[in-house]
């Protein structure tokens, strides 16, 4: 709301003239000139109408603004899309870090999302909508994937080290020939899940659903942290190794 107060109006000049001194004339001419500028538009109906209209076209900017904000949000949504879609089947990253956190963060759902080979180190994708998704090959160290969801997704010679996967569902997901050492486990469900030749070399898995493992041969499970009852035996009885350096774990699979 404007609220205008009523401008006094100012003395002539000659009334003037007798308050100054005469050597700060020159500079008191020029105030008394805009003084009477002033209160003759103040007096002016159409600068009331302009200021008025000043204020309504900042609330007409500021409804368009909200009202606009549903396209805005698809517009940005599309252009992310654009980058992972642009970038498919290349390596590096080209902008599909800050893409997917974007879209996950919105609660866009990645179902079928195709990052394979992408260098993606560090994403943050905790509680992300992934199933059936393609990351294969990709290098993802350091990466956060708690609870997310992974149903479905092929994951295998994928680089996941010191990745968290802390209560992420893994049903199914293709994780052979993978690197997770040092990788959290704990919480994840591992139904499914193809693990063979997985580097699970001090991996933590407390609380991990392991029971029913698709296959986990050639995996290698040396230190191991918070293994599961009956999760090491069964896994060496299926195949898998506890050996600590590359080259025994390839002449114990070697020998299988």
């Amino acid at each position: 709301m404007i609220v205008r107060e009523a401008r006094e109006r100012p003395l002539s000049w000659p009334e003037r003239r007798k308050q100054i001194p005469s050597w700060s004339m020159p500079f008191f001419a020029i105030e008394w000139v805009w003084e009477w500028t002033a209160f003759l538009l103040s007096r002016w109906a159409f600068v009331v109408v302009l200021e008025y209209l000043g204020s309504l076209s900042i609330l007409v900017a500021v409804f368009f603004y909200f009202h606009d904000s549903g396209n805005r949000v698809k517009q940005r949504h599309y252009q992310a899309w654009q980058v992972i879609n642009t970038a498919q089947g290349k390596g590096g990253s080209g902008g599909r870090i800050e893409a997917l956190q974007e879209l996950n963060e919105d609660g866009v759902p990645l179902v079928g999302v195709d990052a394979s080979g992408a260098f993606l180190q560090g994403v943050h994708l905790g509680k992300a909508r992934l199933l059936r998704s393609d990351f294969s090959a990709a290098d993802l160290r350091n990466s956060d994937f708690k609870a997310a969801d992974l149903q479905d997704s092929d994951l295998h010679s994928a680089n996941f080290r010191q990745s968290s996967f802390e209560k992420a569902s893994l049903f199914g997901a293709r994780m052979n020939d993978s690197d997770l050492q040092g990788t959290n486990l704990s919480g994840a469900d591992l139904s499914g899940a193809m693990l063979d030749n997985a580097d699970l070399r001090f991996a933590i898995m407390n609380n991990t659903n392991w029971s029913n493992i698709r296959s986990i041969k050639g995996a290698n499970l040396f230190g191991l942290r918070n293994a599961p009852n009956g999760f090491l035996q069964w896994s060496v009885k299926h195949g898998a190794v506890q050996v600590e350096s590359d080259e025994q774990w390839e002449r114990s699979t070697a020998n299988q």
